[in-house]
């Protein structure tokens, strides 16, 4: 079977974990938010590789698969990218900044699994100046493209040289959705071949559209929410929602790239010609591994396989 070309864009960035041993909810004074002023002594921190899109590319690259990346970063990701390519990702698309720094996010999980998370956007508002349309033609077109959360410039552009080029596109709004007005979402989803929300975003999605639920399916080919740990709905056109279970995950150890895990595991089953609710069986499966383990790098699909190498922290 010929190999199926992902393509996946959005945002690559450098993740610092905090974890707080206690309940950041308890740290808020009930007559004192309107002038919030917190500091939480951390116990522990982690510096890895992260990015929503580099998180999907890595997680297809353990499933056997080679994904080009197209995202900006900086010049300081060169050990990122090395180690991405180690796995079998393609950074060749990567453009690379020569005033900004890679995005970073900060990231402050407590006991509860509550979050405090800052974003610092850098090189990735370069992202615009990549022609996905150029990137395309030259390597002969793509099976599927996931366009991720990203400069929302850049991601409506990506999502225009899909459509100008015939080639399918899975639209991944993520974080963006808090800031993008209702037309833009709606160019960004229109001839989607899937769409993927949390169940946050879901309901965003509906709110600045002012779509129903109907409208999106007649515009899409699959909606995918993520649920947590109630797993994930499947929903079509004409057909009635199939709720997925979420597969357990034993030890809830960190939350981050559980998101991307869910994305890779179903791409990589949808190319194995499976169908939708057997897609996101497969992700809630990887998301599993992804969650009982620090960062969104250090996963393997399977447990008896050795983990990546730990990337150094700071001391």
């Amino acid at each position: 079977m010929p190999e199926t070309r992902f393509v996946v864009t959005g945002s690559i960035a450098t993740d610092h974990l905090m974890t707080f041993p206690g309940r950041i909810r308890e740290q808020l004074i009930a007559d004192k938010l309107d002038h919030i002023s917190l500091s939480l002594l951390v116990d522990a921190l982690d510096v890895r590789d992260g990015g929503a899109a580099a998180d999907i590319a890595y997680g297809l690259a353990l499933l056997g698969h080679r994904p080009l990346l197209v995202g900006a970063v900086g010049a300081d990701f060169h050990d990122h990218g090395a180690r991405l390519a180690a796995l079998g990702v393609d950074t060749s698309a990567v453009h690379v900044s020569t005033t900004r720094h890679t995005a970073r996010r900060l990231c402050t999980t407590d006991t509860d699994g509550g979050r405090l998370a800052t974003f610092y956007p850098g090189a990735t508002a370069e992202a615009a100046a990549i022609d996905l349309g150029e990137v395309l033609r030259r390597r002969g077109g793509a099976d599927l493209v996931l366009i991720g959360a990203d400069d929302p410039t850049a991601m409506a552009r990506h999502t225009r040289a899909c459509r100008a080029l015939g080639v399918p596109f899975a639209a991944d709004p993520g974080g963006q959705l808090a800031r993008l007005t209702g037309p833009a979402i709606r160019e960004l989803v229109e001839g989607a071949d899937h769409l993927f929300t949390n169940e946050d975003a879901h309901e965003l999605l509906l709110t600045r559209t002012g779509w129903t639920r109907d409208d999106v399916l007649r515009r899409t080919g699959v909606w995918i929410t993520t649920l947590g740990d109630r797993g994930s709905r499947v929903e079509r056109a004409g057909e009635p929602p199939v709720e997925v279970p979420a597969v357990p995950a034993g030890t809830v150890t960190d939350p981050a790239g559980a998101g991307g895990a869910f994305r890779a595991g179903y791409l990589a089953s949808l190319a194995a010609g499976a169908g939708a609710e057997r897609c996101a069986r497969a992700g809630s499966a990887l998301a599993a591994r992804a969650l009982s383990a620090v960062g969104s790098r250090t996963y393997t699909p399977d447990p008896g396989r050795p983990r990546a190498p730990r990337q150094p922290s700071p001391s």
